[in-house]
């Protein structure tokens, strides 16, 4: 074999080794990039809260739990929590110092773009050549939820306690928390709430009000009042909140009559339910005697009266009892 044969064997031996190393070097960045990288760490906690598992995403997060309510950090409402959470795209990661990085995070939710970004430190090496990332160690961020007049309420489909009509829930970000009340007698609609980054905070206020049906049973209620009242064949009905002292009548033609009843407004005020001041009309049909004259008179009058109402709620029973000053 000539020197020349030898030399080309080399050079090819050579550029084998060479590509050799350049392939294995491409393959660690590549590998590096996409297997060990920062973003990877934040897929894969994406992961975890898309399937539920709280604690797999805690740790990922590596992040401290607050003094709050856990209610939302496992299952089917952290599932539901990220379930809003759509289009999700990770962005390259930004180079903050020689061993940090931040990696944003976009998303839309209900149409409406938004960002978290993500703090990641380099935390070590794997067989030499391979980076290990982290987050960055922070601590959960809470959702603040308030009901009127209640102590519980639905958060993310899950019935929670609101002891004194409030509560702080712990909540993994980006997630998106909706909370309602609904009672055969008392409701609030639905409201939503957007938790993005550990700076959050977030609070979600629900307006509790009377329902239909129990607005319809307390009027029910004050309407039969009000005709038995108007049954009474007398000037002044006892018990009642309306009454004409006229001189002299004949008894047998006195006549009641609503003509108006009164609208029920039941408000909140100072943690119960009270009934706002009640005002109907009512009228008078009646043959009056005239003093002077002694002729019959007949007469039709028309009295607007004021009453108050004490409403109690029980579970399913309600009553509103009148109230009557004299």
């Amino acid at each position: 074999m000539g020197n020349s044969t030898v030399l080309r064997t080399v050079a090819i031996w050579l550029l084998c080794l060479m590509l050799t190393i350049a392939a294995g070097a491409l393959t660690v960045v590549v590998v590096n990039a996409k297997v060990y990288g920062p973003q990877q760490q934040v897929r894969d906690y994406f992961q975890a809260l898309q399937n539920g598992e709280g604690s797999k995403a805690l740790g990922l997060l590596r992040a401290s739990l607050p003094e709050a309510n856990a209610a939302m950090l496992d299952g089917a409402a952290l599932k539901q929590s990220v379930a809003g959470v759509e289009d999700i795209r990770l962005g390259e990661s930004v180079k903050t110092d020689a061993t940090h990085v931040d990696v944003p995070v976009s998303y839309r939710i209900n149409g409406t773009e938004h960002t978290t970004t993500f703090k990641m430190e380099k935390v070590g090496t794997n067989w030499l050549f391979f980076s290990r990332w982290s987050f960055v160690p922070s601590t959960l961020p809470t959702l603040e939820v308030q009901v009127v007049n209640e102590t519980e309420a639905s958060l993310n489909g899950m019935r929670v306690a609101l002891p004194g009509g409030k509560g702080k829930f712990a909540a993994f970000y980006p997630g998106v928390f909706e909370a309602h009340y609904t009672s055969g007698n008392f409701a609030a609609p639905a409201v939503e709430a957007v938790v993005e980054d550990p700076e959050t905070e977030a609070q979600i206020s629900l307006a509790t009000r009377p329902t239909p049906k129990l607005v319809d049973e307390a009027t029910g209620q004050i309407k039969g009042f009000l005709d038995k009242c108007a049954e009474q064949k007398v000037l002044q009905p006892a018990g009642c909140p309306f009454s004409l002292p006229l001189d002299r009548v004949q008894n047998d033609t006195i006549d009641w009559d609503i003509v108006k009843y009164p609208t029920v407004s039941i408000e909140p005020y100072r943690g119960s339910w009270v009934v706002k001041p009640l005002t109907g009309t009512a009228k008078l049909k009646v043959v009056e005697i005239d003093l002077f004259t002694g002729a019959a008179v007949p007469r039709e009058l028309e009295q607007q009266f004021d009453f108050a109402g004490r409403l109690n709620v029980d579970g399913d029973n309600v009553s509103l009892t009148p109230v009557v000053s004299y």
